[in-house]
């Protein structure tokens, strides 16, 4: 599936817009849409369209690569498998410590409590695990994150909630 959410839900939007996500995290956006849309867009129609960072060298080559490892066969279905199991793992053992805790692949911690989640951040930077520091940020994962990754951060969540 190379399609994002428009293919899982099987639509087609008048217009698509993309972020960080194709540049591997570095500076760069795309969008892009129907024909008639896309016609009012300078050169061909009266919408002009500039930013700071357009064309930038290194995020040009950065999308490059990062569409190029995900077309690669597999690559959504890791992405999607490892997302999952950490998903479904870090909610698992919140409830194990008697945590109410729920979760989803588009959403970060954001029900949590901020005092809460402080704590567990905090925790989690102890065991050597990086969580974005604020509860209303997305955590994601990507292509360079393994089974034995998703382990590591699973262990730690487990052994953080049960102090917590």
């Amino acid at each position: 599936m190379h399609g994002g959410a428009q293919e899982y839900f099987g639509i087609t939007p008048d217009l698509t817009t993309l972020g960080k996500i194709i540049g591997g995290g570095l500076p760069i956006g795309a969008y892009g849409g129907r024909r008639e849309i896309m016609e009012m867009v300078a050169p061909a129609g009266p919408v002009y369209q500039a930013g700071t960072f357009c064309g930038n060298p290194l995020s040009m080559a950065a999308g490059i690569q990062t569409l190029k490892r995900l077309k690669e066969p597999g690559s959504c279905e890791h992405l999607n498998r490892i997302t999952s199991e950490l998903i479904q793992g870090i909610i698992d053992a919140g409830k194990r410590a008697g945590h109410e805790i729920c979760g989803g692949c588009i959403s970060g911690i954001l029900g949590s409590d901020s005092a809460k989640y402080g704590r567990f951040h905090t925790g989690m930077l102890e065991e050597g695990v990086y969580f974005a520091p604020s509860q209303f940020e997305a955590g994601l994962t990507s292509m360079v994150h393994t089974p034995e990754d998703i382990r590591i951060t699973i262990a730690a969540a487990e052994k953080v909630f049960r102090q917590t």
